[in-house]
Protein backbone atom coordinates (compact mmCIF):
# COMPACT_ATOMS: atom_id res chain seq x y z
CA UNK A 1 0.00 0.00 0.00
CA UNK A 2 1.60 3.20 -0.96
CA UNK A 3 1.65 5.60 1.81
CA UNK A 4 3.28 9.51 1.42
CA UNK A 5 4.81 9.45 5.37
CA UNK A 6 7.18 6.91 4.01
CA UNK A 7 9.15 6.49 0.82
CA UNK A 8 7.65 4.15 -1.88
CA UNK A 9 9.07 1.33 -3.23
CA UNK A 10 8.17 -0.22 -6.46
CA UNK A 11 9.41 -3.24 -7.72
CA UNK A 12 8.61 -4.66 -11.14
CA UNK A 13 6.31 -7.93 -11.18
CA UNK A 14 7.71 -10.15 -13.28
CA UNK A 15 7.09 -14.24 -13.64
CA UNK A 16 4.27 -13.84 -10.18
CA UNK A 17 6.92 -12.03 -8.26
CA UNK A 18 8.19 -8.59 -7.30
CA UNK A 19 11.49 -7.87 -8.05
CA UNK A 20 13.98 -5.42 -8.49
CA UNK A 21 16.12 -4.20 -11.77
CA UNK A 22 18.75 -6.62 -11.91
CA UNK A 23 21.03 -4.16 -12.25
CA UNK A 24 19.60 -2.59 -9.10
CA UNK A 25 19.94 0.38 -11.01
CA UNK A 26 16.37 3.00 -10.21
CA UNK A 27 14.61 5.77 -10.67
CA UNK A 28 13.62 9.04 -8.39
CA UNK A 29 9.89 9.40 -7.94
CA UNK A 30 8.51 13.09 -7.19
CA UNK A 31 5.07 13.91 -5.55
CA UNK A 32 3.90 16.73 -8.10
CA UNK A 33 2.07 18.43 -5.58
CA UNK A 34 5.10 18.77 -2.93
CA UNK A 35 7.78 18.92 -6.05
CA UNK A 36 9.71 16.50 -3.54
CA UNK A 37 11.28 12.68 -4.30
CA UNK A 38 8.83 10.07 -2.45
CA UNK A 39 10.03 6.98 -3.51
CA UNK A 40 12.29 5.05 -6.38
CA UNK A 41 11.03 2.61 -8.90
CA UNK A 42 13.44 -0.03 -11.12
CA UNK A 43 15.28 1.52 -13.97
CA UNK A 44 14.59 -2.10 -15.86
CA UNK A 45 17.15 -2.83 -18.69
CA UNK A 46 17.60 -5.50 -21.20
CA UNK A 47 17.94 -8.84 -19.03
CA UNK A 48 14.67 -7.50 -16.56
CA UNK A 49 12.68 -7.03 -19.96
CA UNK A 50 13.69 -10.50 -21.98
CA UNK A 51 12.50 -11.93 -18.52
CA UNK A 52 9.21 -10.51 -18.47
CA UNK A 53 8.94 -11.40 -22.12
CA UNK A 54 10.28 -14.97 -21.26
CA UNK A 55 7.81 -15.02 -18.41
CA UNK A 56 4.81 -13.98 -20.85
CA UNK A 57 5.82 -16.49 -23.29
CA UNK A 58 5.95 -19.54 -21.05
CA UNK A 59 2.69 -18.61 -19.69
CA UNK A 60 1.27 -17.91 -23.03
CA UNK A 61 0.32 -21.56 -23.86
CA UNK A 62 -1.75 -22.24 -20.67
CA UNK A 63 -3.58 -19.06 -20.96
CA UNK A 64 -4.57 -18.65 -24.40
CA UNK A 65 -6.17 -22.80 -23.98
CA UNK A 66 -8.23 -21.69 -20.89
CA UNK A 67 -12.27 -20.79 -21.84
CA UNK A 68 -13.49 -17.53 -22.29
CA UNK A 69 -15.44 -18.44 -18.72
CA UNK A 70 -12.35 -18.90 -16.98
CA UNK A 71 -11.17 -15.29 -18.28
CA UNK A 72 -13.93 -13.80 -17.40
CA UNK A 73 -14.01 -15.53 -14.09
CA UNK A 74 -10.18 -14.26 -13.20
CA UNK A 75 -11.19 -10.41 -14.38
CA UNK A 76 -14.31 -10.32 -12.29
CA UNK A 77 -12.23 -11.29 -9.03
CA UNK A 78 -9.45 -8.66 -10.24
CA UNK A 79 -12.30 -6.11 -10.36
CA UNK A 80 -13.75 -7.07 -7.11
CA UNK A 81 -10.46 -6.55 -5.52
CA UNK A 82 -9.16 -3.11 -7.12
CA UNK A 83 -12.88 -2.09 -5.70
CA UNK A 84 -11.83 -3.33 -2.46
CA UNK A 85 -8.24 -1.95 -2.44
CA UNK A 86 -9.51 1.52 -3.58
CA UNK A 87 -8.15 3.39 -0.60
CA UNK A 88 -4.22 1.61 -1.70
CA UNK A 89 -4.55 2.32 -5.46
CA UNK A 90 -5.80 6.59 -4.89
CA UNK A 91 -3.18 6.82 -2.52
CA UNK A 92 -0.71 5.18 -5.39
CA UNK A 93 -2.19 7.29 -7.86
CA UNK A 94 -2.42 10.61 -5.52
CA UNK A 95 1.05 10.65 -4.94
CA UNK A 96 2.45 9.75 -8.54
CA UNK A 97 -0.01 12.32 -9.85
CA UNK A 98 -1.18 15.01 -7.81
CA UNK A 99 -4.91 14.57 -8.71
CA UNK A 100 -7.58 15.02 -6.78
CA UNK A 101 -8.14 11.74 -4.27
CA UNK A 102 -11.80 12.39 -4.31
CA UNK A 103 -12.51 12.82 -8.02
CA UNK A 104 -10.08 9.54 -8.20
CA UNK A 105 -12.56 7.57 -6.11
CA UNK A 106 -15.57 9.35 -7.56
CA UNK A 107 -14.95 9.37 -11.42
CA UNK A 108 -11.45 6.92 -12.77
CA UNK A 109 -11.84 3.92 -10.21
CA UNK A 110 -15.31 3.25 -10.99
CA UNK A 111 -14.32 3.12 -14.71
CA UNK A 112 -11.66 1.41 -14.00
CA UNK A 113 -13.71 -1.44 -12.38
CA UNK A 114 -15.90 -1.06 -14.67
CA UNK A 115 -13.68 -1.77 -17.66
CA UNK A 116 -12.34 -4.82 -16.50
CA UNK A 117 -15.96 -6.33 -15.94
CA UNK A 118 -17.25 -5.25 -19.73
CA UNK A 119 -14.29 -7.57 -20.99
CA UNK A 120 -14.86 -10.02 -18.71
CA UNK A 121 -18.28 -10.45 -20.50
CA UNK A 122 -17.33 -9.40 -24.23
CA UNK A 123 -14.77 -12.42 -23.27
CA UNK A 124 -17.81 -14.91 -24.41
CA UNK A 125 -18.93 -13.40 -27.13
CA UNK A 126 -16.59 -13.27 -29.98
CA UNK A 127 -18.26 -12.35 -33.35
CA UNK A 128 -17.40 -14.68 -35.84
CA UNK A 129 -19.27 -16.49 -39.67
CA UNK A 130 -21.21 -19.55 -39.51
CA UNK A 131 -19.80 -22.14 -40.81
CA UNK A 132 -20.66 -22.48 -44.40
CA UNK A 133 -19.92 -24.36 -47.56
CA UNK A 134 -18.01 -21.75 -50.48
CA UNK A 135 -16.72 -25.23 -52.41
CA UNK A 136 -18.45 -27.89 -53.38
CA UNK A 137 -17.06 -30.56 -50.64
CA UNK A 138 -15.19 -28.29 -47.94
CA UNK A 139 -16.98 -26.46 -44.74
CA UNK A 140 -15.01 -23.52 -44.28
CA UNK A 141 -14.64 -22.20 -40.09
CA UNK A 142 -13.02 -19.02 -39.03
CA UNK A 143 -11.09 -19.11 -35.93
CA UNK A 144 -10.23 -15.95 -33.70
CA UNK A 145 -7.25 -16.43 -31.92
CA UNK A 146 -5.07 -14.37 -29.50
CA UNK A 147 -2.28 -12.93 -30.96
CA UNK A 148 0.57 -13.85 -28.50
CA UNK A 149 2.76 -11.80 -25.97
CA UNK A 150 1.45 -7.93 -26.00
CA UNK A 151 4.02 -5.37 -24.92
CA UNK A 152 2.32 -2.01 -24.11
CA UNK A 153 2.85 1.20 -22.88
CA UNK A 154 0.99 3.56 -20.82
CA UNK A 155 1.03 7.30 -19.85
CA UNK A 156 1.10 9.63 -16.50
CA UNK A 157 -1.89 11.48 -16.88
CA UNK A 158 -4.62 8.38 -16.50
CA UNK A 159 -1.51 5.32 -15.39
CA UNK A 160 -4.07 2.78 -13.83
CA UNK A 161 -6.71 4.00 -16.48
CA UNK A 162 -4.80 3.16 -18.91
CA UNK A 163 -3.47 0.30 -17.76
CA UNK A 164 -6.45 -1.26 -17.46
CA UNK A 165 -7.76 0.00 -20.71
CA UNK A 166 -4.82 -2.22 -22.28
CA UNK A 167 -4.80 -4.72 -20.17
CA UNK A 168 -8.23 -6.04 -20.07
CA UNK A 169 -9.08 -6.72 -23.81
CA UNK A 170 -5.49 -8.35 -24.17
CA UNK A 171 -5.81 -11.00 -21.21
CA UNK A 172 -10.08 -11.24 -22.22
CA UNK A 173 -8.63 -12.57 -25.20
CA UNK A 174 -6.27 -15.00 -24.26
CA UNK A 175 -2.64 -13.03 -24.74
CA UNK A 176 -0.11 -12.34 -21.80
CA UNK A 177 1.50 -9.23 -21.45
CA UNK A 178 4.42 -6.72 -20.09
CA UNK A 179 3.39 -4.04 -19.37
CA UNK A 180 5.71 -0.51 -19.09
CA UNK A 181 4.01 2.04 -17.44
CA UNK A 182 5.18 6.10 -17.48
CA UNK A 183 8.65 6.62 -15.74
CA UNK A 184 6.91 9.20 -13.28
CA UNK A 185 3.47 7.41 -12.49
CA UNK A 186 4.64 3.45 -12.45
CA UNK A 187 2.94 2.31 -8.77
CA UNK A 188 -0.49 1.65 -9.58
CA UNK A 189 0.66 -0.46 -12.38
CA UNK A 190 2.71 -2.62 -10.08
CA UNK A 191 -0.50 -2.85 -7.12
CA UNK A 192 -2.58 -3.69 -9.88
CA UNK A 193 0.10 -6.65 -11.30
CA UNK A 194 0.40 -7.69 -7.65
CA UNK A 195 -3.69 -8.10 -6.87
CA UNK A 196 -3.39 -9.58 -10.35
CA UNK A 197 -1.08 -11.86 -9.32
CA UNK A 198 -3.86 -13.91 -6.93
CA UNK A 199 -5.90 -14.61 -9.93
CA UNK A 200 -3.49 -14.84 -12.61
CA UNK A 201 -1.06 -17.94 -13.65
CA UNK A 202 2.49 -16.15 -12.86
CA UNK A 203 3.50 -14.70 -15.95
CA UNK A 204 0.57 -13.79 -17.57
CA UNK A 205 0.52 -10.01 -16.77
CA UNK A 206 4.08 -8.49 -16.20
CA UNK A 207 4.91 -5.42 -15.22
CA UNK A 208 8.68 -3.93 -15.83
CA UNK A 209 9.42 -0.45 -15.08
CA UNK A 210 11.52 2.18 -17.07
CA UNK A 211 12.06 5.23 -19.14
CA UNK A 212 12.00 5.48 -23.24
CA UNK A 213 15.12 3.25 -23.17
CA UNK A 214 13.61 0.29 -21.45
CA UNK A 215 10.49 1.14 -23.68
CA UNK A 216 12.54 0.88 -26.50
CA UNK A 217 14.04 -2.30 -25.43
CA UNK A 218 10.52 -4.13 -25.37
CA UNK A 219 9.23 -2.82 -28.45
CA UNK A 220 12.11 -4.42 -30.15
CA UNK A 221 12.31 -7.52 -28.53
CA UNK A 222 11.70 -10.75 -31.18
CA UNK A 223 9.14 -12.29 -28.73
CA UNK A 224 6.91 -9.60 -28.87
CA UNK A 225 3.91 -9.89 -31.02
CA UNK A 226 1.67 -6.63 -30.51
CA UNK A 227 2.65 -3.42 -29.53
CA UNK A 228 0.10 -0.67 -27.56
CA UNK A 229 0.86 2.53 -26.67
CA UNK A 230 -1.03 5.65 -25.28
CA UNK A 231 0.89 8.40 -25.87
CA UNK A 232 2.61 10.93 -27.60
CA UNK A 233 2.53 11.73 -31.19
CA UNK A 234 6.54 11.25 -31.01
CA UNK A 235 6.38 8.33 -29.25
CA UNK A 236 3.78 6.21 -32.09
CA UNK A 237 5.82 7.45 -34.66
CA UNK A 238 9.10 5.93 -33.23
CA UNK A 239 7.62 2.88 -32.15
CA UNK A 240 5.59 2.25 -35.32
CA UNK A 241 8.80 2.65 -36.87
CA UNK A 242 11.07 0.18 -34.45
CA UNK A 243 8.21 -2.34 -34.68
CA UNK A 244 8.04 -2.68 -38.70
CA UNK A 245 11.50 -3.84 -38.38
CA UNK A 246 9.70 -7.18 -37.62
CA UNK A 247 6.32 -6.50 -38.76
CA UNK A 248 4.57 -6.50 -35.35
CA UNK A 249 1.38 -5.28 -34.96
CA UNK A 250 0.67 -1.91 -33.84
CA UNK A 251 -1.93 -0.22 -31.58
CA UNK A 252 -1.40 3.34 -31.35
CA UNK A 253 -3.73 6.12 -29.14
CA UNK A 254 -1.68 9.09 -29.63
CA UNK A 255 -2.51 12.87 -28.94
CA UNK A 256 -5.65 15.08 -29.47
CA UNK A 257 -6.78 18.86 -29.58
CA UNK A 258 -10.13 18.47 -29.95
CA UNK A 259 -12.44 21.07 -31.20
CA UNK A 260 -15.48 22.45 -29.65
CA UNK A 261 -18.30 24.27 -31.88
CA UNK A 262 -20.26 26.23 -29.72
CA UNK A 263 -23.06 27.62 -32.57
CA UNK A 264 -25.28 30.34 -32.42
CA UNK A 265 -28.36 28.57 -31.23
CA UNK A 266 -26.36 26.52 -28.39
CA UNK A 267 -27.88 27.01 -24.87
CA UNK A 268 -24.52 29.03 -23.36
CA UNK A 269 -25.17 28.76 -19.91
CA UNK A 270 -25.02 24.94 -19.97
CA UNK A 271 -21.99 24.87 -22.60
CA UNK A 272 -20.07 27.25 -20.33
CA UNK A 273 -21.25 25.21 -17.16
CA UNK A 274 -19.87 21.57 -18.57
CA UNK A 275 -17.12 22.88 -20.48
CA UNK A 276 -15.33 24.65 -18.33
CA UNK A 277 -15.01 21.72 -15.47
CA UNK A 278 -14.06 19.07 -18.51
CA UNK A 279 -11.46 21.65 -20.62
CA UNK A 280 -9.21 21.58 -16.77
CA UNK A 281 -9.92 18.53 -15.51
CA UNK A 282 -6.87 16.43 -14.47
CA UNK A 283 -4.87 19.88 -15.38
CA UNK A 284 -6.13 19.67 -19.23
CA UNK A 285 -3.71 16.51 -19.35
CA UNK A 286 -6.02 14.62 -21.41
CA UNK A 287 -6.42 13.47 -24.91
CA UNK A 288 -9.75 14.64 -25.47
CA UNK A 289 -9.52 17.39 -23.32
CA UNK A 290 -11.96 20.52 -24.48
CA UNK A 291 -9.11 22.51 -25.89
CA UNK A 292 -9.95 24.24 -28.69
CA UNK A 293 -13.51 26.45 -28.44
CA UNK A 294 -14.63 27.58 -31.62
CA UNK A 295 -17.23 29.65 -30.82
CA UNK A 296 -20.22 31.47 -33.63
CA UNK A 297 -19.29 35.22 -33.74
CA UNK A 298 -22.76 36.46 -32.59
CA UNK A 299 -22.06 35.08 -29.36
CA UNK A 300 -18.41 34.68 -28.99
CA UNK A 301 -18.10 37.94 -27.09
CA UNK A 302 -20.82 36.89 -24.46
CA UNK A 303 -19.08 33.25 -24.25
CA UNK A 304 -15.95 34.40 -23.87
CA UNK A 305 -16.65 36.80 -20.51
CA UNK A 306 -18.93 33.27 -19.48
CA UNK A 307 -16.38 30.99 -20.03
CA UNK A 308 -13.28 32.89 -18.40
CA UNK A 309 -15.38 33.88 -15.34
CA UNK A 310 -16.26 30.34 -14.80
CA UNK A 311 -12.87 28.81 -15.13
CA UNK A 312 -11.38 32.08 -12.56
CA UNK A 313 -13.59 30.45 -10.41
CA UNK A 314 -11.90 26.39 -10.70
CA UNK A 315 -9.33 26.23 -7.86
CA UNK A 316 -6.04 24.21 -8.25
CA UNK A 317 -4.49 22.91 -5.29
CA UNK A 318 -3.66 20.32 -2.82
CA UNK A 319 -5.55 16.45 -4.04
CA UNK A 320 -6.76 16.47 -0.28
CA UNK A 321 -8.55 19.97 0.10
CA UNK A 322 -11.96 19.55 -0.49
CA UNK A 323 -12.29 22.52 -3.02
CA UNK A 324 -9.72 21.10 -5.61
CA UNK A 325 -11.11 21.09 -8.73
CA UNK A 326 -7.40 20.01 -10.53
CA UNK A 327 -4.06 19.17 -9.05
CA UNK A 328 -0.66 20.05 -10.57
CA UNK A 329 1.27 19.77 -13.72
CA UNK A 330 2.34 16.08 -13.54
CA UNK A 331 5.95 16.79 -13.23
CA UNK A 332 8.37 19.70 -13.80
CA UNK A 333 8.79 19.34 -17.84
CA UNK A 334 5.25 19.35 -18.29
CA UNK A 335 4.82 22.40 -16.47
CA UNK A 336 7.65 23.91 -17.97
CA UNK A 337 6.00 22.98 -21.99
CA UNK A 338 3.21 24.51 -20.81
CA UNK A 339 4.95 27.61 -19.72
CA UNK A 340 6.87 27.50 -22.74
CA UNK A 341 3.78 27.60 -24.95
CA UNK A 342 2.52 30.78 -23.11
CA UNK A 343 5.68 32.36 -23.17
CA UNK A 344 5.77 32.33 -27.03
CA UNK A 345 2.28 33.33 -27.75
CA UNK A 346 2.33 35.95 -30.44
CA UNK A 347 1.38 39.66 -29.93
CA UNK A 348 -2.16 39.19 -31.36
CA UNK A 349 -2.93 36.56 -28.48
CA UNK A 350 -4.96 37.71 -25.28
CA UNK A 351 -4.50 36.05 -22.23
CA UNK A 352 -8.05 36.85 -20.93
CA UNK A 353 -7.52 34.78 -17.20
CA UNK A 354 -5.39 33.24 -15.60
CA UNK A 355 -2.08 32.35 -17.47
CA UNK A 356 0.73 32.09 -14.70
CA UNK A 357 2.21 29.40 -12.66
CA UNK A 358 1.19 29.38 -8.90
CA UNK A 359 4.26 30.43 -6.65
CA UNK A 360 4.07 27.28 -4.26
CA UNK A 361 6.13 24.33 -3.91
CA UNK A 362 4.43 21.85 -6.77
CA UNK A 363 3.91 21.86 -10.46
CA UNK A 364 0.32 23.52 -10.31
CA UNK A 365 -0.76 26.23 -12.80
CA UNK A 366 -4.10 28.52 -13.30
CA UNK A 367 -6.64 27.73 -15.78
CA UNK A 368 -5.71 29.95 -18.59
CA UNK A 369 -8.10 31.04 -21.48
CA UNK A 370 -6.32 32.43 -24.71
CA UNK A 371 -8.33 34.16 -27.52
CA UNK A 372 -7.46 36.11 -30.63
CA UNK A 373 -5.30 33.43 -31.61
CA UNK A 374 -5.27 32.40 -35.58
CA UNK A 375 -5.11 28.82 -36.98
CA UNK A 376 -1.29 29.22 -37.88
CA UNK A 377 -0.45 29.59 -34.25
CA UNK A 378 1.47 26.66 -32.79
CA UNK A 379 -1.03 27.16 -29.45
CA UNK A 380 -4.13 25.92 -32.10
CA UNK A 381 -2.15 23.62 -34.29
CA UNK A 382 -0.10 21.92 -31.24
CA UNK A 383 -1.68 20.04 -28.31
CA UNK A 384 -0.48 21.91 -25.14
CA UNK A 385 -2.03 19.10 -22.66
CA UNK A 386 -2.07 21.77 -19.97
CA UNK A 387 -4.79 23.71 -18.17
CA UNK A 388 -4.94 25.83 -21.19
CA UNK A 389 -8.09 26.50 -23.63
CA UNK A 390 -8.49 28.93 -26.71
CA UNK A 391 -11.08 30.19 -28.33
CA UNK A 392 -11.60 31.34 -31.87
CA UNK A 393 -14.88 32.58 -33.81
CA UNK A 394 -16.70 31.37 -36.89
CA UNK A 395 -18.86 32.81 -39.30
CA UNK A 396 -20.95 29.76 -40.34
CA UNK A 397 -20.66 26.09 -40.34
CA UNK A 398 -18.36 25.78 -42.96
CA UNK A 399 -15.78 27.85 -41.51
CA UNK A 400 -16.37 25.71 -38.08
CA UNK A 401 -16.05 22.71 -39.96
CA UNK A 402 -12.59 24.36 -41.49
CA UNK A 403 -11.10 25.48 -38.19
CA UNK A 404 -12.26 22.06 -36.38
CA UNK A 405 -10.34 19.99 -38.97
CA UNK A 406 -6.92 22.23 -39.78
CA UNK A 407 -4.78 20.75 -37.28
CA UNK A 408 -2.82 17.55 -37.61
CA UNK A 409 -4.87 15.71 -34.65
CA UNK A 410 -8.58 13.35 -35.12
CA UNK A 411 -9.05 12.29 -31.68
CA UNK A 412 -12.45 13.66 -30.46
CA UNK A 413 -14.70 16.66 -30.99
CA UNK A 414 -18.20 18.02 -29.63
CA UNK A 415 -20.65 20.43 -31.45
CA UNK A 416 -23.13 22.50 -29.34
CA UNK A 417 -26.22 23.33 -30.97
CA UNK A 418 -30.01 22.78 -31.13
CA UNK A 419 -30.09 21.96 -34.71
CA UNK A 420 -30.42 18.30 -34.86
CA UNK A 421 -29.41 18.31 -38.73
CA UNK A 422 -26.58 20.80 -38.32
CA UNK A 423 -25.26 18.29 -35.55
CA UNK A 424 -25.52 15.32 -37.77
CA UNK A 425 -23.99 17.27 -40.94
CA UNK A 426 -21.15 17.58 -38.18
CA UNK A 427 -20.95 14.37 -37.04
CA UNK A 428 -19.82 13.15 -40.66
CA UNK A 429 -17.95 16.16 -41.54
CA UNK A 430 -15.44 16.19 -38.18
CA UNK A 431 -12.47 14.23 -38.74
CA UNK A 432 -12.08 12.88 -35.40
CA UNK A 433 -12.74 9.21 -34.17
CA UNK A 434 -15.35 10.70 -31.35
CA UNK A 435 -17.75 12.92 -31.41
CA UNK A 436 -20.12 14.41 -29.18
CA UNK A 437 -23.05 16.66 -29.07
CA UNK A 438 -23.84 18.60 -26.55
CA UNK A 439 -21.49 17.05 -24.22
CA UNK A 440 -17.81 16.15 -23.80
CA UNK A 441 -15.32 13.63 -22.68
CA UNK A 442 -17.43 11.17 -21.50
CA UNK A 443 -17.08 7.34 -22.17
CA UNK A 444 -18.40 4.05 -21.95
CA UNK A 445 -17.09 0.29 -22.11
CA UNK A 446 -19.22 -0.20 -24.81
CA UNK A 447 -18.17 2.27 -26.94
CA UNK A 448 -14.75 2.29 -28.82
CA UNK A 449 -11.97 5.52 -28.48
CA UNK A 450 -9.40 5.80 -30.76
CA UNK A 451 -8.74 8.41 -33.59
CA UNK A 452 -7.40 9.17 -36.82
CA UNK A 453 -4.83 11.02 -38.52
CA UNK A 454 -1.63 11.83 -35.65
CA UNK A 455 -4.16 10.79 -33.09
CA UNK A 456 -2.90 7.10 -33.84
CA UNK A 457 -5.36 3.79 -34.93
CA UNK A 458 -6.73 1.14 -33.41
CA UNK A 459 -9.35 1.33 -30.62
CA UNK A 460 -9.08 1.05 -26.48
CA UNK A 461 -12.61 -0.52 -25.31
CA UNK A 462 -15.75 -1.72 -26.57
CA UNK A 463 -15.82 -5.34 -28.38
CA UNK A 464 -13.75 -3.37 -31.16
CA UNK A 465 -11.09 -2.70 -29.16
CA UNK A 466 -11.23 -6.76 -27.75
CA UNK A 467 -10.53 -7.67 -31.41
CA UNK A 468 -7.98 -5.62 -32.13
CA UNK A 469 -6.05 -8.28 -29.76
CA UNK A 470 -7.43 -11.23 -32.17
CA UNK A 471 -6.05 -12.71 -35.29
CA UNK A 472 -8.24 -14.94 -37.97
CA UNK A 473 -7.55 -18.19 -38.90
CA UNK A 474 -9.41 -20.02 -41.74
CA UNK A 475 -9.41 -23.52 -41.12
CA UNK A 476 -11.13 -25.55 -44.35
CA UNK A 477 -12.44 -29.35 -43.46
Amino acid sequence: MADTARPTTVLNHIGGKDVPAASGAGLPLVDPATGRVHGAAPLSGAEDVDAAQRAAEEAFPGWAATTPAQRQSALLRIADALERDAGALAAAEVTDTGKPRALFLADELPAIVDVLRYFAGAARNLPGAAAAEYTPGRTSVLRREPVGVCAQITPWNYPLMMAVWKVAPALASGNTVVLKPSDTTPTSATLLARTAAAHLPPGVLNVVCGDRDTGRLLVAHPGVRLVAVTGSVRAGREIAAAAAADLKRVHLELGGNAPVLVHEDADLDDAVEQLAPLAFYNAGQDCTAATRLLVHRRIHDAFVTAFADRAARLRTGSPDAPDTDFGPLAHAAQLAGVRGVLDALPDHAEVVTGGAALDRPGFFHQPTVVTGVRQEDEIVRGEVFGPVVTVQPFTDETEALRLANAVPQGLAASVWTRDHDRAMRASRALHTGIVWVNTHGTTVSEMPHGGVRHSGYGSDLSLTGLLDYTQVKHVML
